[in-house]
């Protein structure tokens, strides 16, 4: 049965949707059976893999109110073994078309037990803010990484995000989990991005991956080609960090899932 990770940060810009959609690429490229979903109104993710919105009907909007099937609305990617649940800009309204649908914070996880078993990893872009889409996704999912650049209010944006994730916690998903953090957007030579990463490290210890995405040219090409950086270009330093960020992914799992069985 499929893990399920969000990706989440309410501040835009951190590389969120690219961490999201290059992490899926590198898990396919692997051999896992990857399905990502598109929760963001922008439909950044869909684009980043080729799809012109307005070239397909299939859209995760329909599956969050109830009115379409999930196994219908999924999309075959160019990338072997990776499927794509594509976003809508209905997905804009979203939060007020959900205010009267009952249990509206499982409608995500709901429809997920239909296709758990098709798939190794089941990866959710979420919004670029806290609201009823992004809490769908946390209470659908077993774990979130959390993508943070390296800037001066980096932290401040990802205590807000952690109280959330809290508070998920106890009203929704006793079982979400951090899985952890990727530092992105990652330039050694500024001292200000050294020092953010002191601080991160400081705060967090090991829940910050060890792995750190450097500004990257051909990662920011490689969407306007609708391909993954790894797709686009395999030996950039963008490609082999994302590699590296999902090797630590699988190998963070693994270790969890021997805990538990120890406990058990």
């Amino acid at each position: 049965m499929a893990k399920v990770i969000s990706f989440a940060n309410q501040k835009g810009g951190v590389g969120k949707t690219t961490t999201a959609i290059n992490i899926a690429a590198s898990l396919a490229a692997i051999k896992k059976r990857v399905l990502l979903i598109d929760l963001d109104s922008q439909g950044n993710a869909g684009t980043g893999l080729g799809f012109v919105r307005a070239s397909h009907k299939q859209s995760v909007y329909g599956v969050l109110m109830g009115t379409a099937s999930i196994a219908e609305n999924i999309l075959t990617t160019a990338v072997p073994n990776m499927h794509l649940l594509p976003a809508s800009a209905k997905l804009a309204g979203a939060e007020l078309d959900m205010l009267d649908l009952e249990n509206r914070e499982y409608k995500l996880r709901d429809a997920l037990n239909a296709i758990k078993d098709a798939y190794d990893y089941i990866l959710i872009d979420c919004p670029p803010n806290l609201g009823m889409l992004t809490i769908n996704a946390l209470s659908a999912s077993d774990y979130v990484i959390i993508p943070l650049q390296c800037e001066f209010f980096a932290l401040e944006g990802v205590q807000h995000l952690l109280s959330t994730i809290k508070a998920i916690q106890q009203k929704w998903n006793p079982n979400l989990d951090i899985l952890g953090m990727v530092l992105t957007m990652y330039d050694k030579k500024l001292g200000l991005t050294r020092a953010v990463e002191e601080d991160v490290r400081d705060t967090f210890g090991d829940k910050v991956f060890k792995t750190v995405v450097p500004r990257n040219v051909r990662i920011s090409e490689a969407p306007s080609h609708g391909k993954p950086a790894l797709f686009y270009d395999f030996k950039s330093t963008g490609a082999q960090a994302y590699l590296r960020v999902a090797t630590e992914v699988v190998n963070a799992l693994e270790k969890r899932n021997q805990t538990c069985h120890l406990n058990f």
